[in-house]
Parts: C-alpha cells; structure tokens; sequence
C-alpha cells in the first residue's frame, strides 16, 4: 500500500476529530466512511481526483483519534454537528461530501440541517439504516456488537472483510486495506455507530433536502445491495444521476478507486452543468 505522506495525504486534528487532508485551492472534498471503516480508506482515490482538489477523509467520531460522541445512542445529527465543527475549526463555509455506507446517513443528514455549506452531496454504497427507535436495537445491528465482542477486532474483521469486495481473492491489496480498517474499531465508537445505524433514516434526511445530489454503487455489492441506492433515489425524486461500477463491491474505493472517482467526478459535473442551466 501506498504511503499516505507520499499521496499527499496529513494527517490533522480540529475540534477533537483527526483527519487527513490533501490541500489544494481547488473544489473542497470531504470524505466520510462507513461504520467498519476509516479516513485513509479514501487513499487510493487520491491519484485519480484532480490535483487540485482539496481532499478532506476524517476519523468519524469514536474513530481513530477523534473523541467519541458524547451520547450513548447518538442519531445522525450528532454526527452531523461534529462535522460542523470540524468544517468551522477549519474555516470551511461551503464543501462537496462524499458518503460511503454509513457515513451516507451523516453526509445526509449534514446537508440536510446546512444546506448553505454543500455545493453537492454524492452517496457511495447507500446506507438506508434500519429505522428502528432510539433506545431498541434492530436483530442486525445486535448481531454486530456481540459478534465483535465475542470474537474479538481481529477476528471479527478477518471473518467480514471478504464480503465488502466483488473479488477480494484477485483485489488482496484491497482486501488487507478493508480489513486492516475493520480490525481498528473500538468502543465505543463503534457501538455509537451501530446504535446509530439501528435508528437510520437515509430517505427522511434525502426527503428534506434541497442540495443537488449524486449516487454511485457497486455491482457486485452485498452488503447494502441495490433496493438502498433505489430507495434513496426514490427520496431524492429521481433528480439523482447515478454511476453504477460494475466490477465492484462494497468497498468501492478500496477495490475500484479509479472507476469510483472518475464516477464522482462525471456526476459532480452534471450537477455542475445543471446548476448553470437552473440558476
């Protein structure tokens, strides 16, 4: 794996949330990751995203070295609070987020609640929640937690990371970089993420939103397979395009990070292009 000071990638901490960060003057991207993830998951993007770009990955909050949240059961506008500020912390006013699995529900819900900081939301990998209320764990996410703590991060990871690759046998760089990123979660960040996934509504933040949007997904993807992608089209009243990667699976940014930025990249520019024609 590529070195992430060779990428350009830094590694940075505002407002109790770390991060990585590639400066550039241009478009400002912020990356937010799924629930058994983490910011450098982003990494292999970098070379194929315009060099100008300013590239943004964080540790979620509980990830890495940020602070977890500081609520048991949080729900996806805590998340959202905690990115604005980090975005204030680093004197950021208007961005472009990028959502992968869960960090879709905060993406979401960010653009939802400030509307006037996002030029374009795009969804990678839809993560729908499972719409539970707060306080009562769906069978799911319960199976999550206690497998964790029966089997330990290292097992628990090497057990699921198969499952975010189309071909994790013929992508292993890939695969050691999903699974090494598994293997670091820890309480109680992550248990603030699936008590948080358990409570997720995608399609009620997609409903209030009004900041033009983009959605890509993985074909070969099982783990939010494609009734997420056309639920959250659904919420977004068909005005979405969307960019399917066919030789992909979950983790689209670790298996296929050229054909997933070159699909935000097309879709960034006809939101751009639509932009102008409406404005």
């Amino acid at each position: 794996m590529a070195d992430l000071g060779t990428l350009g990638f830094q590694p940075g901490m505002a407002a109790g949330v770390g991060y990585l960060r590639r400066p550039g003057p241009g478009r400002v991207l912020v990356c937010l990751h799924g629930i058994g993830s983490r910011g450098d998951s982003f990494a292999p993007m970098l070379p194929h995203l315009p060099r100008d770009w300013d590239v943004i990955a964080w540790n979620a909050p509980g990830y890495g070295a940020s602070a977890p949240l500081d609520v048991d059961w949080p729900v996806e506008a805590d998340y959202a609070a905690a990115l604005l500020g980090l975005l204030e912390a680093l004197g950021l006013n208007r961005v472009t987020l990028l959502g992968h699995s869960l960090g879709t529900l905060m993406a979401a819900r960010f653009a939802a609640d400030h509307p006037e900081q996002v030029a374009a939301l795009v969804l990678g990998a839809s993560a729908c929640g499972h719409g539970g209320a707060v306080g009562q764990l769906s069978e799911a996410a319960a199976d999550r937690l206690s497998a964790l703590e029966r089997e330990g991060a290292e097992a628990f990871a090497a057990k699921r990371a198969p499952r975010l690759l189309a071909d994790p046998v013929g992508h292993a760089e890939a695969l050691a970089r999903v699974q090494g990123a598994m293997s670091a979660v820890a309480m109680p960040g992550y248990g603030q993420a699936v008590r948080m996934l358990a409570s997720g509504t995608l399609e009620a933040s997609l409903a209030e939103m009004q900041v033009p949007a983009g959605l890509i997904w993985g074909a070969g993807d099982v783990v939010t397979p494609r009734a997420q992608t056309d639920r959250a089209a659904t919420a977004l009243q068909g005005r979405a395009p969307l960019r399917v990667i066919h030789d992909a699976g979950h983790a689209l940014h670790a298996e296929a990070p050229e054909a997933f930025a070159g699909a935000l990249i097309e879709i960034l520019s006809e939101l751009d292009q639509t932009e102008t024609r409406t404005s």
